[in-house]
């Protein structure tokens, strides 16, 4: 995780004492006390950064160079935190559907500490009241600007999420432990801010191969790596050890260049959901439009003629739902270059496409083998070869898809090719045209496929 939002110094609620008047030395003293060692190649910096603070290379660095090891010891984990045997002990009633309820009371604690472990590290991160995830736009302009992309929806669950969990876990929690939370920590503005900021700077360790069954592990603070940007063509990646976090070079970064991490394949309107920016077009090689799986349900039940026409296609849609290919609240998700769920796409179209004798015996066999699927393969590049049916439904769907943008894709155009017009913009207007933009080019380009 961990984003590019601004970083001044942070206002510390309920304590903390005063930033240090300058937060990067601070910073590189707390290092060098806790035992994170950073490369004399690379410095913490807001001078050569895209956004805030982050890490510009003092001398060019090679692939597979150490830019800085981070000791377990240093992160700020509910295992770390000095109210960790209090969190082990209450962990089934901290138990929330975000899983994240340790951590944020770890933070909200260590926030109002006076002699915080972290407090060295808090001076860098940004204003809690500056951050700008879409979840802190007025509602008003989140619709009017993010509409079709799928960022509103995905905010009002955050919202209601956030809400629930403070009440019913967060807010008892504190309440029962006026000793170590003060009356400046128990707001819900503050549990916002602080999901934010989870969201946006921490990191999530990977589960090993044999693990894919288990839960993810929650999610860890990582000081010196939540400096770091974020770029899809990135030149870093974090690296897991026994003993140590290692921000390792993944290509050669000449002198006086940032530092990119990479937050993983995030399209816009996850970057801008997620962390609060996005990367203008073209430079997001990871962006993606979805089209709703209901869309396409709407698109054939369009089609049909008649009731009993009708009542078939709820049948087979009925039948892709129990083949788990569907579901009310599901997408189908394509990108530049190909289709990242090809084979529920694949699937919906053939089901929803395919003759009635046909659907009877695939019904009764309960699906298809391997082989079938085989010759079925949903590329970016194949679409032009489907069947017209399939073809026609998957245009159909687009143009659905198209309806639920305020603008069209020519207002859009215009508005980023007049370069006076755009300056004009406010961020956030501008932001949010880089998400719906980057959607409708993938978008048209599914529609020239299908023609």
């Amino acid at each position: 995780m961990a984003t590019r939002t601004k970083r001044p110094r942070v206002a510390q609620p309920g304590g903390g004492g005063e930033p240090d008047s300058d937060p990067v030395a601070g910073f590189l003293s707390w290092c060098g006390r806790v035992g994170l060692e950073l490369s004399p190649k690379v410095a913490v910096s807001r001078q050569g950064t895209v956004a805030g603070y982050g890490m510009v290379t003092r001398e060019s660095v090679l692939p597979g160079e150490l830019l800085f090891a981070v000791p377990r010891a240093a992160l700020l984990s509910p295992h770390t935190c000095s109210i960790r045997d209090l969190l082990e002990r209450e962990r089934d009633a901290l138990q929330s559907q975000s899983g994240w309820v340790p951590l944020l009371l770890a933070l909200l604690h260590e926030l109002q500490a006076p002699a915080s472990l972290w407090s060295p590290y808090f001076a860098l991160w940004p204003e809690l009241d500056r951050l700008e995830h879409p979840m802190f736009w007025p509602e008003e302009e989140r619709q009017r600007l993010l509409q079709g992309t799928g960022v509103p929806e995905a905010v009002e669950k955050d919202l209601a999420n956030i809400r629930s969990e403070f009440y019913s876990i967060v807010l008892p929690f504190m309440e029962a432990h006026p000793d170590l939370f003060g009356p400046s920590v128990r707001s819900l503005e503050l549990y916002h801010q602080l999901v934010a900021l989870v969201m946006a700077y921490s990191f999530q360790e990977p589960l090993e191969e044999e693990e894919d069954e288990k839960e993810p592990n929650s999610p860890l603070m990582v000081p010196a790596a939540d400096i770091l940007n974020h770029l899809a063509n990135h030149n870093a990646n974090l690296e897991y050890s026994a003993d140590y976090l290692r921000m390792v070079a993944t290509r050669p970064i000449p002198k006086g260049q940032e530092v990119f991490n990479t937050y993983g394949q995030m399209a816009n309107w996850q970057l801008i959901h997620m962390y609060g920016f996005v990367e203008p077009y073209p430079d997001n090689t990871d962006d993606t439009a979805d089209i709703q799986m209901v869309t396409v349900r709407e698109a054939a039940v369009r089609g049909t003629k008649g009731e009993a026409e009708r009542l078939q296609l709820y049948e087979r849609w009925d039948f892709l739902c129990k083949l788990e290919m569907v579901g009310e609240e599901g997408a189908f998700v394509i990108g530049r270059e190909e289709v990242l769920t090809e084979e529920e796409l694949a699937a919906t179209l053939k089901v929803l496409c395919m003759p009635a004798e046909e659907f009877r015996e695939f019904k009764d066999r309960d699906g298809w083998g391997e082989d079938e699927w085989e010759e079925d393969r949903l590329t970016v590049t194949n679409i032009p070869k489907l069947k017209a049916s399939w073809r026609q439904l998957l245009r159909d769907s687009v143009l659905l898809t198209l309806q639920t943008y305020a603008t069209d894709l020519k207002t859009e155009e215009d508005v980023l090719s007049n370069k006076e017009a755009y300056a004009k913009l406010s961020w956030r207007e501008k932001q949010a045209l880089q998400v719906r933009y980057g959607q409708k080019m993938i978008l048209h380009q599914l529609l020239e496929l299908t023609s």
